[in-house]
């Protein structure tokens, strides 16, 4: 593989974009078979099931330890949590909470890793929970949206568990424990989703093919080859890259569809607060990094 900065840069960037295309699917009229109640459970479902399907071929190195039973907990809630504020609420939304994720592992690193926290992850926490604190506030005062808002707060803190995890388990083989995740993702679920499940269009169970290898696949390759050659904290800006686009897209597909939900006015305040946070904590590293020839951390 080439150490090469701006093929990392590249590959980097278009995991992000094709991350950011989980609204689009999320919010399809594909789906609109399906009971909206249990729309959440069946999305995650075929997400990993397929997902599962792609990533078993790329395993080199499987080994069972005890911390991957919490890695797994985390990763099914985190992936059903995340569908129930997609299908239940702006995207837009879900999305800014699942990016909350960054102040999760920074509160869940000094409290029970005792990891030292800066000036930076302090602001970073500032910023974010204000921006969270003001999209539920917001969210009570209009009387809807509390349950999705909360999912993706959710997602967001089980998303952080899984970081924390994996970092315990960085020793081991990155497809095996996606594969794993997705793995245990699909048998937590199953359950729900047989007793929910109704059949749709043949050509609805290709999308969600599509949502599970070209939404969740293929971009964790990209993303693990992109930071053989990128420094962590650039490719966390890169990244950014994705609750940028999710609403975009989700509007030039669906917003003549009567299912459309703008996000409101103060889901782009509290999304630029949560921005804010994350440009503070991780612009300056990353720019040092570029500086210095982008050794990846």
């Amino acid at each position: 593989m080439s150490a090469d900065p701006w093929r990392g840069r590249i590959l980097i960037i278009a995991a992000a974009v094709m991350w950011s295309t989980s609204g689009f699917f999320a919010k399809a009229p594909w789906f609109d078979g399906w009971d909206p109640q249990a729309r959440g459970v069946l999305l995650a479902f075929f997400r990993s099931l397929f997902a599962v399907i792609v990533l078993v071929p790329m395993i080199r190195r499987p080994r069972f330890r005890p911390a991957m039973l919490l890695m797994t907990v985390c990763f099914a809630g985190m992936v059903w949590s995340f569908m129930e504020a997609m299908v239940h609420g702006p995207a837009a939304n879900a999305i800014w909470l699942q990016y909350l994720c960054p102040a999760w592992v920074a509160l869940g690193g000094s409290v029970v890793l005792r990891e030292r926290v800066g000036v930076r992850d302090r602001r970073m926490l500032a910023f974010c929970l204000s921006g969270v604190l003001f999209i539920l506030v917001m969210e009570f005062r209009g009387g809807s949206g509390l349950y999705a808002s909360f999912m993706g707060i959710l997602s967001g803190v089980t998303f952080a568990g899984v970081l924390l995890s994996m970092r315990e388990l960085r020793d081991e083989d990155a497809a095996w424990l996606i594969t794993l995740n997705h793995g245990a993702t699909v048998l937590m679920l199953m359950p729900w989703a047989w007793a929910a499940h109704e059949p749709i269009a043949a050509g609805s169970y290709a999308a969600l093919g599509l949502f599970g290898v070209f939404q969740m696949s293929v971009p964790y390759v990209l993303f693990a080859r992109g930071l053989r050659s990128v420094a962590g904290a650039e490719a966390s800006m890169l990244s950014l890259i994705e609750p940028l686009l999710v609403p975009l897209w989700v509007f030039v597909a669906w917003h003549d569809h009567a299912s459309y939900q703008a996000p409101p006015w103060w889901t782009w305040v509290g999304g630029g607060m949560i921005l804010c946070g994350l440009l503070q904590r991780y612009l300056p590293h990353a720019l040092r990094r570029s500086t210095r020839g982008n050794t990846p951390v």
